[in-house]
Order: structure tokens, then sequence, then C-alpha cells
């Protein structure tokens, strides 16, 4: 019952700016972990960042660009992305679990995804 759907994605320059969005239904919101994943082609998917309550985690490479928020009164976890990247070019989703983590075996729900395409 447990509904993730990620929205906000797009094609954007180098340098440019995208904000996602990830509306969360059918889950205790407030007290769950929330994580952005990421999968270009080819490649493994691979964390993002994450937020548990107050607590945020990022990868190293996204760090000091994307940011990760939630607004509880609405149920929606939001990933600030700027100066973005072509290496930022996959298909991103976002995921729940109740504890904090950076391993996609430990989540258990998905989204369909949302397309960051950054152009060179």
């Amino acid at each position: 019952q447990v509904q993730l759907v990620e929205s906000g994605g797009g094609l954007v320059q180098a340098g440019g700016s995208l904000r996602l969005s990830c509306a969360v239904s059918g889950a205790t919101f407030e007290s769950a972990n929330i994580g952005w994943f990421r999968q270009a082609p080819g490649k493994e998917r691979e964390f993002v960042a994450a937020i548990l309550y107050r607590s945020t985690y990022y990868r190293d490479s996204v760090e000091g660009r994307f940011t990760i928020s939630r607004d509880n009164a609405k149920n929606t976890v939001f990933l600030q992305m700027n100066s973005l990247k072509p290496e930022d070019t996959a298909v991103y989703y976002c995921t729940i679990s109740s504890e904090a983590s950076k391993r996609s075996r430990d989540y258990d729900y998905w989204g369909q995804g949302t397309q960051v395409t950054v152009s060179s």
C-alpha cells in the first residue's frame, strides 16, 4: 500500500538546477527514512541522499551541491540539485525504509523514477 511518486525531472544545462519531489503515502512519514538513488544506463543503482528525521546523508560527489529536505505536513521529500553536471544524468528514484542506509537492499519500496538529463 506504500506509494512513492517522484516528479521534477527534466533536461537542464550543466550548471543548472532542478528540484525533485517525492510524494509518499501509505506510510508513517515522519519517522521514515527517505532515500534518493539514481541509475544511469549500464551502471549500478547508486545512493544519492537520504533523510531520517533531521539527519541527512549524501554521497561525496553531490555533497555541497544537493540538499535533501522534507515537508512533513505534505508527506513530501525534496531533492534540490544545484550546479548539475553531465555525470548527474540518470533516472532518480525515491525509496523508503525504517532506518538510515546507503544500501539499496535495505529499502522496502520504490517509486517509478524521474529522468534527469544534464547536457554539456
